[in-house]
């Protein structure tokens, strides 16, 4: 089968199709026959860093929709042949990936695999974003880095449903705050560079009245995470998910959060897999519910070829994309 394999660590360059062999599922495992890979910026971070690698050489990709190749022993849920999106911690930029079944989600009524594949990362993270781990409520009001992208564009539909009186994005260039405006923000911040991360408080401020924001979402970490902690109006919170600055790890304390009551949680999908399994597919349920009901839907915006990965990611890597990016596998 065909896979695409990272042997160093580096530019999309090092992206390479390669043969291997088609992997089987072990116990408690699904093997997939994939139709299309999401993109996501943790391949991007993997590729470049070893970003949750163990090793080397390794297939990027972390979501995949398509059929049911086979079922490991002690599997029940899904059958052969069956239409699913997937969670995988790895592997999916392939023909065949193999994934724990508590990841394995047959799809929603009416949603195909080409919009299945946008699914099992993004909206889940958006979903816990904003009801699980960010709580928001009837009337408050969000600050959402990166607005634009895949998880900012779910974000944004998801928190005007659940009644924010307030939707505000930052992300780094006009033609991105034009899309965001177009998904469920009411303003957008245009901030080039996360260099220039602290100018956006005092727009953030001036939208509010001076009051600041009721929730604050970070995927970017370092000063950025620190403008966002700035933003938050009293008793606000902030969501970190993600360090795509790949900054220093973020530390608060009593100085920052005890003056106006704030406080700071954090959330990552790949590592709820592992350590809960069972509260992630409670919350991908009602995510995937929300989809089937037309409450949210991310627009796939790019698709390319499995053999031209690298395309992909030069895309995102550029800051230039907006919503959802796929590979085309099948």
């Amino acid at each position: 089968m065909r896979a695409v394999q990272v042997q160093e660590y580096g530019g999309p360059e090092v992206l390479r199709t390669v043969e291997t062999e088609v992997p089987e599922p072990g116990p408690g495992q699904v093997s997939v026959d994939v139709a299309y890979t999401g993109v996501n910026f943790a391949d991007l971070k993997a590729r470049g860093e070893g970003y949750r690698v163990p090793s080397l050489p390794f297939v990027p990709g972390l979501e995949v929709s398509g059929r049911v190749r086979a079922l490991g022993e002690g599997v029940s849920g899904v059958e052969v042949g069956q239409e699913v999106a997937a969670l995988t911690a790895g592997g999916a930029y392939a023909d065949v990936v193999v994934t724990d079944a508590t990841t394995v989600f047959p799809l929603p009524s009416g949603v195909d695999l080409r919009t299945a594949a946008t699914l099992p990362t993004v909206l889940p993270t958006a979903y816990a974003l904003v009801h699980a781990v960010g709580r928001l409520q009837p009337g408050e009001t969000v600050l959402v880095q990166g607005a634009a992208g895949g998880i900012g564009t779910a974000v944004g539909q998801l928190a005007k449903a659940a009644g924010a009186s307030g939707v505000f994005g930052v992300v780094s260039g006009a033609a991105k705050a034009k899309y965001a405006l177009d998904h469920g923000y009411d303003d957008v911040f245009v901030v080039p560079s996360t260099t220039d991360s602290v100018q956006f408080v005092d727009e953030v401020r001036a939208a509010t009245g001076g009051r600041g924001v009721d929730l604050a979402l970070d995927p970017v970490g370092g000063e950025t995470f620190r403008a966002s902690l700035a933003s938050l109006a009293v008793f606000g919170r902030l969501v970190s998910f993600g360090n795509a600055s790949s900054a220093e790890p973020w530390r608060v304390g009593q100085p920052e959060l005890y003056p106006t009551g704030l406080s700071v949680s954090g959330f990552s999908i790949l590592t709820l897999a592992q350590t809960a399994p069972g509260a992630l597919r409670a919350l991908t349920e009602k995510a995937f519910t929300a989809v089937a009901e037309g409450v949210v839907s991310l627009p796939v915006t790019a698709e390319f070829p499995l053999e031209e990965a690298s395309e992909a990611h030069r895309l995102m890597g550029g800051r230039t994309s907006t919503g959802k990016l796929l590979l085309r596998v099948a």
